[in-house]
């Protein structure tokens, strides 16, 4: 069986303005967005992924109950 290597996604947490934009011009544009640091964008991170936080320490605790999906 051949082995894939694995792609480092980019995630976005919490962004809400123009600092969005600013992360973009450092990181690129996000492979996904997180309305915020809940347990379920938790389980959606690789351990090889990169997390941007739009605020708050990279190691914060994330939040008991789920945000709800981004609205178009």
């Amino acid at each position: 069986m051949k082995s894939k290597s694995a792609r480092r996604a980019v995630h976005f947490v919490g962004f809400r303005g123009d600092e969005y934009l600013s992360a973009c011009r450092v990181w690129g544009e996000p492979d996904f967005i997180h309305r915020g640091w809940d347990k379920r964008a938790q389980r959606e991170i690789a351990d090889i992924d990169t997390v941007v936080f739009a605020s708050g320490p990279h190691d914060q605790a994330p939040r008991d109950r789920s945000y709800d999906d981004i609205r178009e």
